[in-house]
């Protein structure tokens, strides 16, 4: 991997773990639907902005509906659940939960689409339920019903982005392939279409007591622009130079600088359990995401 490649890796982390830090700043000032709400309008705003500056063609080749539900289901309702858990929870602990994603996407790949499940990932998917239940049960916020259902939320927002791959790759790769950024943008306006209704249902029955300061809204900014936007971008860009493989080696970085963040800025407490539970969920990653020996090919005398 070239130095550039690998700083560009590092810094896609470092920009995904941050958006755990935002998250728990927005979240308990303006609640869980403002929070996904804005963060998608931000978003597809600076993706439209992106995309006129690079003078993109606007050809969804008949697939703008489905980029549309497709950012249903791997942003809308998992951006909703990680602002639902970013108030009840460590900017760390979500962090960290999120890196059970392609773990999600192993049992989601076994049960919906035929993938096969090899001995390493069953043993791979164990550790990481394993991490899981060390964080819970030894980590620095007691075991209680909020951390029961912050942790269950991040779950359901992994599960979703275990999902969207899967559906990515029927709806949008299969049959004439989509470029990355207008699925990015399509998918960011399908969140947007489908917060909107139930940002203005949480208006009518429970409005934000207030909309906070200079602080939320910078916060906000961070986490709509630079955090999904400018971030899209680096990624599709990653998965273009360095293949899908290497770039998913990303979701073993964005914890350390979840955690970074949170201790950092927010004061949040620290505790052997991010070491003991991230190390379990990092050796199910890597049994995970490590490609099976190639079978040797038989010889063959000519006959058939």
């Amino acid at each position: 991997m070239r130095a550039i490649d690998l700083f560009r890796l590092i810094s896609l982390a470092a920009i995904w773990g941050a958006s755990f830090l935002f998250m728990r700043v927005i979240a308990p000032v303006l609640g869980t639907f403002p929070t996904a709400f804005f963060r998608v309008v931000l978003a597809t705003l600076g993706l439209l902005v992106i995309l006129l500056a690079w003078r993109t063609r606007w050809d969804f080749r008949g697939k703008l509906g489905l980029c549309l539900l497709l950012g249903v289901i791997n942003s809308g309702v998992p951006f909703a659940l990680y602002a639902l858990a970013a108030q009840l929870l460590p900017a760390g602990y979500s962090a960290i939960f999120n890196a059970t994603t392609p773990l999600m996407g192993v049992l989601i790949g076994a049960l919906f689409f035929a993938e096969e499940l090899t001995l390493a990932k069953v043993v791979g998917v164990l550790c990481g339920l394993a991490g899981v239940m060390v964080l819970t049960r030894t980590g620095p916020v007691s075991f209680d019903a909020d951390l029961l259902i912050g942790a269950l939320a991040c779950l359901g927002a992994t599960a979703c982005y275990g999902l969207g791959g899967f559906l990515t790759r029927r709806w949008i790769n299969h049959h004439g392939g989509l470029g990355s950024e207008l699925v990015a943008f399509g998918s960011q306006a399908g969140a947007t279409l489908c917060l909107l209704p139930l940002f203005g249902v949480s208006l009518l029955q429970a409005p934000p007591a207030s909309w906070g300061g200079g602080s939320v809204w910078l916060s906000l900014i961070g986490l709509g622009v630079v955090c999904t936007a400018f971030a899209y971008i680096l990624y599709f860009r990653l998965l273009a130079d360095i293949g899908p493989v290497k770039t998913l080696t990303v979701t073993f970085i964005i914890p350390p600088f979840g955690v970074f963040w949170g201790a950092l800025l927010l004061g949040e407490p620290l505790s052997w359990a991010y070491v003991y539970g991230g190390a379990l969920i990092a050796l199910a990653l890597w049994l995970v995401l490590k490609q099976a020996p190639a079978q040797p090919v038989p010889a063959t005398d000519g006959r058939t």
